[in-house]
């Protein structure tokens, strides 16, 4: 059986970094047969992050951000041709030029796209981007470099704050409007989201909080040149980031019948798609941001994560799990990890921030802008921020991991824990801001850690 499972052929759709990851895993598990990785981009896999910071403060061409290979996955790609549709019983996957790729195992590793603005007349105006793709990336540092007069970004999230950072660091006006009370909000909870807030300010952002974008409005020519808002203000501008977050690519699996919705296409912690009845496929695989998995630290809620390492380690989890029998199968328990720099903050996260119920300033200070917030929920620690105080991370990692109380005990923090009290996270209703959580629920306490990892000869 495991000699089958290293034979034979595999589909990976999506030349993402999730994607690459697989293909090269697969082969160094061993995998002989033949490997075709799906892409709807022209592009071999590149990487992501750097669109929104050094390409747009003109560091880096867009053209430059291609991944490395750590080793020739040996696998034709098949780029610029999305994928359409996927027949799970005669295991095939349907291309946009009308053929079909025959599968033994199939990895979904789509991932996502940037949500469009809700009025196409309005998102279609010369001015108004979204930003995900290379090319989103060349054409927003092009109109920037260009030395608009005003930027208005349109949701407050991490993409959102990059950008508007990028911009203040060009020395460029702008304006970010959140429908919540306070950017990075919904990622991070209202203590944390207040840091945010005066970081955007101090810099010389125009923060509008509580109000949403009614409209875009051109020049009647079909450029953009400004926008109303919810509380009858308008901002004059030449150029508009929407930033409302991310749409998973699942639509072409409409007639699959797997597990697949807004939130990403359901998996177990082995990476196995659902199907819509709720029953395990065992020759269908999900990794990277389209994936939505159970967690045992975080009461088994399935885990929608627009995170670089997770799409890495839960690549390599599926990509061995796929050439390997029942018994040598690996769980995908990495505890999501994130980053993000902005306004000259360097900020690290790792665990779930909205996965809690109170948070405790454990070392520094929000005045010093260096600082460890440790999460907790029902008594145990689920996550921690870090705010230029990197190296204090892995410690957190590990309270995490094995459930430690919270607060945390004493000896780890710099300060004493009586003079900082646990207040509340404060994490807000998803439906009331431009940028969100990605838990959803089900399970159980996460102090009941049911598995864990051993390492074997």
């Amino acid at each position: 059986m495991a000699g089958e499972l290293r034979d034979g052929r595999i589909v990976i759709v999506g030349a993402s970094l999730a994607g690459l990851r697989a293909a090269e895993k697969l082969r160094e598990e061993g995998f002989t047969g033949s490997l075709t990785v799906v892409g709807d981009e022209p592009h071999p896999p590149y990487d992501r992050p750097p669109l929104s910071k050094q390409v747009l403060l003109g560091h880096a061409a867009a053209d430059t951000t291609g991944l490395p290979m750590r080793r020739d996955p040996d696998a034709e790609w098949r780029l610029g041709t999305a994928a359409t549709g996927l027949d799970p019983v005669g295991k095939r996957v349907v291309l946009a030029d009308g053929e079909s790729l025959p599968y033994d195992r199939l990895l979904i590793a789509t991932g996502t796209r940037a949500r469009p603005w809700p009025n196409p007349e309005e998102g279609a105006l010369d001015g108004v981007f979204t930003l995900r793709t290379r090319e989103d990336a060349a054409g927003l540092a092009e109109r920037l470099a260009a030395g608009p007069r005003r930027v208005l970004v349109v949701g407050g999230g991490f993409t959102g704050s990059e950008i508007a950072s990028g911009c203040r660091e060009r020395g460029i006006e702008v304006t970010v409007a959140e429908r919540g009370p306070a950017p990075l909000v919904g990622a991070l909870g209202g203590t944390l989201s207040k840091l945010a807030a005066a970081m955007h300010r101090n810099h010389g952002v125009d923060l509008r909080c509580g109000v949403t974008v009614t409209a875009l409005r051109g020049d009647g020519n079909g450029r953009f040149t400004g926008a109303e808002l919810s509380d009858g203000s308008r901002v004059e501008a030449d150029v508009c980031v929407v930033a409302l977050g991310a749409v998973r690519n699942v639509e072409w699996l409409a007639d699959a019948g797997l597990a697949a919705g807004p939130r990403g296409i359901t998996c177990d912690a082995g990476c196995r798609a659902f199907d819509m009845y709720g029953i395990v496929t065992d020759d269908v695989f999900v990794a990277g941001d389209v994936s939505r998995f159970p967690h045992p630290l975080f009461d088994y809620q399935l885990l929608s994560l627009e995170h670089w390492g997770n799409a890495v380690a839960q690549a390599e989890v599926a990509a061995h799990n796929m050439v390997s029998t029942g018994p040598l199968r690996r769980p995908h328990l990495a505890l999501p990890t994130f980053w993000s720099t902005q306004f000259g903050l360097n900020i690290k996260s790792v665990g779930v921030p909205t996965f809690s119920d109170h948070v405790v300033l454990a070392q520094g200070s929000l005045e010093e802008r260096r600082l460890a917030m440790v999460y907790g929920y029902k008594g145990r620690v689920t996550a921690a921020v870090t705010v230029n105080m990197a190296k204090s991370l892995e410690y957190y990692q590990h309270l995490i991991e094995t459930a430690a109380p919270f607060p945390p005990v004493p000896g780890a923090s710099d300060r004493p824990l009586a003079a900082e009290v646990p207040v509340p996270s404060d994490v807000p209703d998803p439906k009331g801001l431009s940028h969100g959580p990605t838990v959803a629920l089900t399970g159980h306490l996460p102090d009941r850690r049911l598995i864990t990892v051993a390492a074997t000869g």
